[in-house]
């Protein structure tokens, strides 16, 4: 969420915690990650829902930041919770945190629009990290992960022919732009690089994701690797 920091102020004004909402079937899931990011500062545990069915009225109950999102669930899976939260206005930041991390489950999370992928065993850090990343407009995924996606984005039937069209709808500038961020690079980093302030790069951001009609840097990513642009 644009604008929304962990901790530090705005002027003489104290910005608020990051709310985050829980959502995993499991019971006892749910309290080992609230315990565990309630203790943290600047990170506020503001609901739980124990299925996808559950997340739109927890969602406008709660107004979360970020949402931390199990992928099966008896009646409705994190895929459709998904989808759905990305629609909203203003809509939250989604990571899924999962035992499966097979190529379909990852694809079809960051299709819907999640901005992180992360197994239930990552460490707690980590976790705590991710939601702070996202939470001020960075995507989370592993190496590992990130490798197999692409690898397995590129090889589909068609991908590459729809990315280049897509692709082509971009300035010179903001292919470069693309570039740079299927390479990792941070928004400090593509600025450095190209030249930019952060403020333009943020600009040329927002400008290809509203062309492309994508939510977020990491499907960026994934067109850009489908076209073979990194």
């Amino acid at each position: 969420m644009a604008g929304v920091t962990a901790s530090g102020t705005s002027g003489d004004r104290p910005l608020r915690p990051l709310r985050v909402l829980i959502v995993d079937d499991d019971a006892l899931v749910r309290a080992g990650l609230s315990m565990m990011l309630d203790g943290v500062h600047g990170i506020s545990v503001v609901g739980e829902a124990a299925d996808g069915a559950e997340v739109p009225e927890a969602a406008d109950r709660h107004a979360p930041d970020v949402v931390l999102m199990d992928l099966r669930m008896p009646r409705v899976d994190g895929i459709t919770a998904t989808r759905g939260l990305r629609r909203r206005d203003p809509a939250p930041e989604v990571i899924v945190l999962t035992t499966f991390d097979t190529d379909e489950n990852i694809l079809h999370a960051l299709r819907a629009g999640a901005s992180g992928f992360l197994l239930k065993d990552t460490p707690p850090a980590q976790i705590v990290d991710a939601v702070r990343h996202v939470a001020s407009g960075e995507p989370i995924l592993s190496p590992r992960i990130t490798r197999r996606l692409m690898d397995r984005a590129a090889t589909q039937a068609g991908a590459y022919e729809r990315a280049r069209t897509a692709l082509g709808r971009l300035s010179p500038r903001e292919g470069d732009v693309v570039v740079a961020i299927a390479e990792g690079r941070s928004n400090a980093e593509i600025g450095a690089a190209l030249f930019m302030s952060v403020a333009t790069v943020k600009a040329h951001v927002s400008s290809i994701l509203t062309k492309l009609d994508l939510d977020n840097r990491t499907q960026i990513a994934l067109l850009a690797h489908d076209a073979g642009l990194a």
